[in-house]
């Protein structure tokens, strides 16, 4: 009832309800991704505490990001079944519950059944897909802007809490140091509840710039078979050689943004010789940059071919992580990687949902950009857990960025194999 009054009252005011959908989105990603960058600030604290090493904590966290990806399919199509309230408000429990046992864990199978199977599974209920069905539903115009605002709110919720997160390790511990987390997952728990709603019919509202001449659609009726409809549109996508190259290209993605830089830039930097607090802040530089350049290539994907950003993109992370190896880890020394890092950590989410969208339509493009993203989590465990494992036989995390970097300027060319597109219309 109060989001029919708000939406009445907005609309008497020429603000559609829309936006207050966007801002909720915007808070429930900031804050749900927040459980999933956090704990790489922990790798240190733990080891001290427990005695764990960095490949043991770190196949907790391959487990945490590869579950966040893979539930994406499932996740869009249980949105379909139930709604986004419902999906929303399971998934913020989740990650409550998984925050909250960890508090009381002494074993390794504690971390991976807690911060790897349960704060997984409910991240990956709220990931990148949650923001792609919101913008679709409820957005005909200004779509693209929509979609890299709430992309950047996924992706900087990553990297926003971690500076205050390594303060308070190192002044009331690890445990204390969940307690912002947990009060913004609260929050955002709360204005779901109270706010929000599945799609503009349910308000009796159109999408926002659509045509006031178009009929308001019937409340879409809940469907059958969640989980056949993911793995039957799964089916479907595979035949279509452009799946597999956005599959590929978001695996590697992942593995250069996630799996590696998000969770063991602080370590890497730390074998440098820099503070953990201030390597937090380095990370934190680069949620800024992302921020920014994340609700760019949402705006550029609205005007230009995609491929051609995706290429830049790609190729520009690529030599940005080449060059990381031989900076000298300064804040100082960092800043040109924090910027060019920075500005496309995940600005490659817009242009590849649209290419999503126009090669499998509107109606599937939510699911099936749900199995892409599945792919760049996968990239993100392998990378979380083999730069790792690389620190821990090698002794250093050089040959992993290295790697990485390599595998960012083959997805750049790799773009290139899907046919061109129509070029985006202005919205």
């Amino acid at each position: 009832m109060l989001a029919q009054l708000t939406a009445r009252r907005l609309s008497a005011q020429g603000i559609h309800y829309g936006w207050v959908i966007v801002a909720i989105t915007f808070l429930t990603s900031l804050t749900t991704a927040g459980a999933v960058g956090v704990p790489g600030a922990l790798i240190l604290p733990l080891t001290r505490e427990f005695g764990w090493d960095t490949t043991q904590i770190s196949s907790a966290l391959a487990v945490r990001l590869l579950l966040f990806g893979l539930m994406g399919p499932f996740s869009a199509a249980l949105i379909e079944r139930y709604g986004v309230r419902r999906v929303v408000l399971c998934a913020i429990s989740l990650i409550i519950l998984g925050l909250v046992s960890a508090f009381a864990m002494t074993q390794v199978w504690h971390l991976v059944l807690l911060w790897g199977v349960v704060i997984g599974i409910g991240t990956g209920l709220t990931a990148i897909v949650l923001g792609a069905i919101v913008s679709t539903r409820w957005f005909v115009t200004r779509r693209g802007l929509v979609l890299g605002l709430l992309t950047a709110s996924n992706a900087t919720g990553q990297l926003v809490f971690l500076p205050l997160v390594a303060w308070l390790v190192e002044r009331v511990g690890w445990r204390l140091a969940l307690v912002p987390s947990l009060c913004g997952l609260i929050l955002a728990g709360l204005l779901v509840f109270l706010f929000m709603q599945d799609r503009p019919a349910d308000l009796g509202l159109r999408a926002y710039g659509e045509s006031a001449d178009a009929p308001i659609a019937p409340a879409a009726q809940p469907g059958n078979g969640a989980i056949a409809k993911a793995f039957t549109t799964l089916s479907d996508a595979a035949r279509i050689p452009a799946f597999w190259i956005l599959f590929g290209t978001f695996f590697i993605c992942g593995t250069s943004t996630v799996g590696l830089v998000q969770t063991h830039f602080i370590p890497l930097c730390v074998d440098f010789g820099m503070e953990a607090v201030t390597a937090a802040s380095v990370l934190a530089m680069m949620g800024a940059f992302d921020f920014v350049g994340t609700i760019a290539s949402g705006w550029l994907s609205d005007r230009y071919d995609n491929r051609l950003l995706l290429f830049w993109y790609y190729g520009l992370r690529g030599l940005s992580l080449l060059y990381l190896p031989y900076s000298t880890f300064t804040v100082y020394g960092l800043s040109l990687f924090a910027m060019f890092y920075g500005l496309d950590w995940i600005a490659t989410v817009p242009p590849t949902v649209r290419l999503a969208a126009q090669t499998f339509g509107r109606e599937k493009a939510g699911i099936v950009f749900g199995w892409i993203f599945a792919g760049h989590q996968i990239g993100a465990a392998f990378a979380a857990f083999g730069a790792g494992y690389t620190r821990t036989t090698l002794l250093t995390y050089v040959p992993a960025y290295m790697t990485a970097g390599a595998l960012c300027l083959i997805a750049a060319l790799m773009i290139f194999g899907i046919a061109g597109a129509r070029k985006p219309v202005a919205t």
